[in-house]
């Protein structure tokens, strides 16, 4: 079997939840994972035919109304792959923030308009603080993994949006302290 992709592992592992269509999948992945691993449609459904033709999930079709969809489920070899997968120890850490790039190269920039960078990723996190936050207060319980990783967006929230307060206050008080 050829090597399956990051996408393919997100798809085993809902679809390990219990019966997802595409669409189910990708709502699942938008509310949840995207915070960290993010997948389109144009990712998840090519990935569903592959995961089905190696035998990994087998698809049942399911329409509603005139609307055609075909639930997936874990088979056993699946859902063996899938653990095999969560055995293994992570071969990547990679963090991939856009914001913070901007930041690295910052200096380029006028300092007013660098501080501003700053200030944006501030109110970014607060935003995706409050979307996390917004998740943790809905009904119901997650299972207790599902529930440790928004734990973690919420920790990476906060330590960010403290992070960012306390660089903008440093920065401004040393560029009011910079000579003209």
């Amino acid at each position: 079997m050829k090597a399956l992709s990051g996408t393919a592992y997100v798809i085993l592992g809902i679809v390990g939840f219990g019966a997802q269509t595409g669409y189910d999948i990708k709502r699942i992945v938008d509310e949840s994972i995207r915070f960290f691993w993010a997948a389109s449609y144009g990712q998840i459904y090519p990935e569903l035919r592959r995961l089905e033709q190696a035998g990994l999930i087998e698809g049942e079709s399911s329409p509603v109304g005139a609307r055609k969809r075909t639930e997936y489920r874990l088979t056993e070899d699946g859902r063996a792959e899938l653990v095999r997968w969560l055995e293994l120890p992570a071969t990547v850490l990679e963090l991939r923030d856009e914001s913070l790039l901007k930041l690295f190269f910052a200096d380029s920039l006028p300092r007013v308009e660098a501080l501003e960078l700053i200030r944006r990723r501030r109110l970014g996190h607060e935003e995706f603080l409050a979307v996390l936050r917004a998740l943790d207060a809905r009904p119901g319980d997650d299972p207790p993994f599902v529930d440790l990783v928004l734990r973690y967006g919420i920790a990476y929230g906060e330590f960010n949006v403290a992070w960012c307060k306390e660089q903008e206050a440093r920065l401004a008080e040393a560029t009011e302290k910079a000579p003209a």
